[in-house]
């Protein structure tokens, strides 16, 4: 792992000087994990433009570190960005990157006025730019979340009866992950019920499972730092027309956006091509939030998918897919799906795809 850490690191370089600066400091948990393999609440790391780079953790992480990270300078201090600030100043850097979107403006004014301090400027989101295209090893780790995933959704489905509540089922589904092997969960699961499916990000309540619900899931395990993500919505008892038809037009709309998931892919142009569908059917207001993101470290990482988006998707980028409808008062379905996207393989027929799917449980409307 070291070998790894250290390439990524030197990629990192390469960005740091193309931006003029002389060393950038990486405050991000996500990115310091990702640049040095270190797990802490309280971690950054010092990386020049050229040489080496210095990772700053508190007490309670050094052994840790000394351990995991032996490839890299180690200090041990409790205020781990101004320590490293202070560094980059005696060390002579003049011209200091820092993370915008993870550094407060309070410790950024501490470091800015410190004496002697560099010159602060934003590095912009360059880890997370590397990061976005996941090695074989990370794409292994989230196909392993996803297949926990899979494993602790099918373990419980029959527990999904009427006068369960959602709150009961979302711990016996989160109970299910880490009895197979989860580190733990990759977020709180939504677990959504009848009127309450119309709400994207429900928190569950004490609502109590009726039939002729439609239930909205969507989950994720988590293994070794990396995350899935997967929804699926299913039906207690036959369902009514309606929802029949909602049901089959967000999984039409998906597949399209799964087909449209491929390298060169403009991150607009994937999710217009399940929008339009929902659109197209009258249900354009109802399908309000972006059509995926990114996964890896975080549950929500680059590229973002949505009609304000902009990029393109890459070779190896893992995305999730997750259309959906939501009618206030009544219900809704959402179908989500985590894949790699993938380029095309010698001789394949297929000249892009399709993407590898990682979160293979059936996607056919179940009816319990």
């Amino acid at each position: 792992m070291a070998e790894i850490h250290a390439t990524r690191r030197s990629l990192a370089q390469q960005k740091i000087a193309a931006s003029g600066a002389d060393a950038a400091l990486i405050t991000s948990l996500a990115n310091v994990r990702y640049l040095s393999g270190l797990v802490s609440s309280n971690a950054a790391v010092l990386l020049p433009a050229e040489g080496d780079g210095v990772l700053a953790t508190d007490s309670r992480y050094a052994e840790a570190a000394a351990r995991d990270c032996q490839d890299i300078e180690l200090i041990t201090e409790r205020q781990v960005d101004e320590a490293l600030a202070g560094l980059a100043a005696v060390r002579g850097y003049r011209v200091l990157a820092f993370e915008a979107q993870d550094l407060t403006f309070e410790r950024y004014t501490v470091l800015a006025e410190a004496d002697g301090a560099p010159s602060l400027v934003p590095l912009g989101h360059a880890i997370e730019e590397l990061r976005m295209v996941k090695d074989e090893g990370e794409i292994d780790l989230i196909a392993r979340a996803c297949a926990l995933t899979c494993e602790a959704f099918d373990a419980v489905l029959g527990a999904i009866t009427p006068g369960r509540t959602e709150r009961e089922y979302a711990v016996m589904l989160e109970r299910a992950m880490v009895d197979l092997g989860a580190d733990g969960i990759a977020f709180n699961s939504i677990v959504a019920s009848g009127p309450n499916g119309a709400i994207p990000h429900h928190v569950p309540t004490g609502r109590r499972f009726e039939t002729g619900d439609l239930i909205t899931i969507d989950c994720g395990a988590s293994y070794l730092g990396y995350q899935a993500d997967m929804t699926r919505t299913v039906a207690l008892g036959e369902p009514a027309p309606w929802q029949q038809e909602i049901y089959e037009l967000v999984s039409l709309a998906q597949l399209a956006g799964l087909a449209a998931a491929v390298p060169g892919a403009d991150v607009r142009d994937v999710d217009a091509s399940a929008r339009d569908i929902i659109k197209a059917a009258g249900y354009g207001e109802h399908f309000q939030h972006g059509l995926g993101h990114g996964i890896g470290l975080e549950v929500h990482e680059a590229p973002m998918m949505g009609y304000g988006r902009t990029g393109r998707l890459g070779d190896r980028v893992p995305v999730t897919v997750e259309p959906g409808v939501y009618l206030p008062g009544r219900g809704g379905v959402r179908i989500e799906d985590t894949l790699v996207v993938r380029a095309a393989t010698a001789g394949a027929e297929d000249a892009a795809g399709p993407a590898q799917i990682l979160t293979t449980t059936t996607k056919e409307l179940l009816v319990l």
